[in-house]
């Protein structure tokens, strides 16, 4: 069942003190702040690594309008998300889907919005929509969705994809899941990518950025290990679970492989921040999974210097 966030709100953050970086959410702040209004009483500045545009086919989400995921965002302190397309996860016309990311991207949010278009490495010409990513829309990286798109890491296309996306220097988003089997349509049950080929994939790209999402869900998974051996492997938050689960990552991931990415709007952006406030996080590893990290990230990949 739906939960409006203003009342998610009052039950779970109006009783918060400092969540890492010693700043406090002042009680109904993420509600009453306007989307021009920087919330200087928030966590500090956000660069949110995982969200989504475009409609989910299998039901209405809220905040699945591009202006409504917008505010939702400025409200919570957001200054950058890196945004890809439920359309290019379904859509055949993977170029279609692209075009309309970085048209909405530069419609809305005024550069909150970061487009990461899709590349389907099994569809023809995919050549052509990772060169128009770079080229022609400017972006800064692309995501991945094997599962959705019938391959698995040990294809060698995927291979070729991932050296041609480190030689035009961007970032490549892998989403490891997208939606709980309980909640999938009959019709359409779709596993988790399975990451164990995915180190030996690495093993001679060692300059490329590589952030996987909702690849986390418990603190132990045993993927974890040997990709953690590989230079540029990042993890985003979203999906990982369990009380102060957070704390117990950082005991085997350090903090500067952690991005914050929310999964909003197929998520609640608060739940996120929770995972941040309940495990007391230490303040220097809190900028760091909020902003710094991935600020890092797009500064290496592209040679710009990272915002102030």
């Amino acid at each position: 069942m739906y939960v409006r966030r203003r009342d998610f709100l009052q039950g779970s953050l109006l009783s918060a003190a400092a969540i890492g970086a010693g700043t406090a959410c002042r009680a109904g702040a993420a509600e009453e702040a306007t989307s021009d209004e920087a919330r200087s009483d928030g966590p500090g500045p956000i660069v949110d690594a995982h969200v989504n545009l475009s409609r989910w086919p299998f039901r209405r989400i809220p905040g699945d309008e591009p202006a409504e995921l917008v505010d939702l965002l400025r409200a919570q302190g957001v200054v950058e998300a890196w945004a890809g397309s439920f359309d290019g996860v379904f859509h055949k016309d993977v170029g279609g889907a692209n075009a309309r990311l970085a048209d909405q991207c530069r419609t809305y949010g005024d550069g909150l919005l970061v487009p990461f278009g899709t590349v389907n490495p099994k569809m023809p010409d995919w050549e052509e929509d990772l060169r128009r990513c770079d080229e022609e829309y400017a972006m800064p990286g692309i995501r991945l969705h094997p599962n959705y798109h019938g391959y698995t890491l040990d294809d060698p296309a995927l291979a070729r994809l991932l050296r041609l996306a480190a030689e035009r220097g961007m970032i490549v988003e892998l989403v490891a899941w997208m939606e709980d089997v309980r909640h999938q349509n009959p019709l359409m049950p779709v596993p988790e990518v399975d990451l164990a080929p995915l180190p030996a994939v690495l093993g001679d790209l060692p300059e490329l950025a590589l952030v996987l999402l909702n690849a986390v869900h418990v603190p132990w998974s045993r993927h974890l290990p040997p990709l953690l051996k590989r230079p540029k492997v990042f993890f985003d938050l979203a999906r990982l679970e369990l009380i102060e689960g957070l704390a117990k990552l950082l005991k085997r991931v350090p903090a500067d492989r952690l991005l914050f990415g929310s999964f909003s709007p197929m998520f609640y952006f608060e739940s996120t921040l929770l995972k941040l406030r309940e495990s007391a996080i230490d303040g220097a590893d809190a900028r760091k999974m909020l902003a710094e990290n991935a600020r890092g990230l797009l500064a290496a990949s592209r040679g710009k210097e990272a915002k102030p």
